[in-house]
């Protein structure tokens, strides 16, 4: 009986693997059937581009494909060194989205120079392109991650130092014990920095508020068990519970969360492809910039989630290159895509640069402003 390690792996492999076939099959078949189409049903046509495509899936999958996976699983000295970006999915991009964007541009070309419109791909192989992209990218995300019972973390994007007390609600994390400047001093030096400043009373003894300062209330239990020492609490988000009827609303989880980000990572891109889709755009010069910064922003992909490069690479990779182009494309054909995109790029793009360069000069790190 195979263990659960090895299942989800064979699993992880074999979802992995038809999402690298299955979009290059479908988007041959249909330009073998465009093809054949503007050959007029020409059958010699559209059986060589369907061999072709068996030939490329197979010869990718002997030579870089599996090899590739072996090193993976062997965690040979160059794959664990790998640490900021991912080698799958570079795999992926370059031998699946690059050869399927191709084929759509390619598509376009044949028909603008016959001079007729059979297919614009709008629906099933543009989506199953994407969809397949999708699924890499949350297959990478959730790989270490457990699929049955409770999340191995507590929470992927909360980083707690310290020994966890308590998981079923606030976590008190214990920190570094402060030492104060009178702790430093030698206790003959205290004690005269203490009296040097007294003020006496007739009978000898402080009085007034330094009596009160030299003899300070009794600590709380707490504080009496651990003198000296900072307990700061905080709320983890796997872990919060609440009482009720309505605490099955509260509970989530990291890993549903992470098809979601995964979905969401996307979504700018989707809407780019989609607008390739409309036939005015689609027969027309400008397919080819838009299928062409579509692809650098799936280059993305390859870097992994909490890389602080994936930042300052998503504004040069996706929104300022679709702003220019949702731009153009407004101006040449019309709200084809809706404002909400180009807005939504210009403020990211916008708000990058001056949170991250702007705020660094002089001027705006005066305490006056704002």
């Amino acid at each position: 009986m195979p263990s659960g390690k090895t299942v989800k792996l064979v699993l992880y492999e074999l979802l992995q693997f038809a999402a690298l076939i299955t979009p290059i099959f479908v988007v041959m078949e249909r330009f073998a059937s465009l093809i054949r189409d503007v050959k007029g049903r020409d059958l010699t046509a559209y059986w060589l581009i369907v061999a072709t495509s068996i030939a490329y899936v197979t010869s990718v999958t002997l030579l870089v494909w599996v090899p590739l996976k072996y090193l993976i699983l062997k965690q040979r000295r160059c794959i664990t060194e790998t640490t900021q970006w991912r080698p799958t999915a570079l795999a992926y991009v370059i031998l699946c989205t690059l050869p399927c964007f191709a084929i759509l541009i390619a598509s376009s070309k044949v028909q603008v120079d016959r001079g007729c419109e059979h297919d614009h791909f709008s629906e099933l192989p543009v989506s199953l392109v994407l969809f397949s992209l999708i699924c890499v990218d949350v297959v990478e995300r959730i790989r270490p991650c457990r699929l049955l019972g409770q999340s191995d973390s507590l929470d992927p994007d909360l980083d707690m130092s310290g020994p966890v007390l308590n998981m079923s609600g606030p976590v008190l994390t214990h920190l570094e014990q402060v030492t104060t400047v009178s702790g430093q001093l030698h206790p003959d030096e205290r004690h005269d920095s203490l009296t040097q400043g007294q003020p006496v009373a007739r009978n000898g003894s402080p009085s007034g508020r330094w009596q009160d300062l030299a003899h300070p209330p009794r600590p709380s239990p707490l504080s009496a068990r651990t003198p000296g020492t900072a307990y700061l609490y905080s709320s983890s988000s796997s872990s919060w519970s609440h009482s009720g009827h309505l605490g099955l609303l509260w509970r989530r989880d990291g890993r549903s969360e992470t098809f979601v980000n995964g979905f969401v990572f996307w979504l700018d891109t989707v809407e780019m492809v989609r607008v390739a889709g409309e036939p005015s755009v689609f027969y027309s010069a400008w397919v080819f910039p838009i299928y062409i910064v579509a692809f650098l922003s799936t280059l993305r992909m390859i870097i992994t989630p909490n890389n602080p490069l994936l930042s300052s690479a998503g504004v040069a990779l996706q929104d300022f290159p679709f702003f220019v182009i949702r731009v153009a494309l407004i101006v040449v054909f019309g709200f084809v895509t809706p404002l909400l995109y180009p807005l939504k790029n210009v403020l990211v793009s916008l708000t990058f640069i001056y949170f991250t360069f702007l705020t660094k000069l002089r001027i705006f790190r005066s305490q006056s402003m704002f």
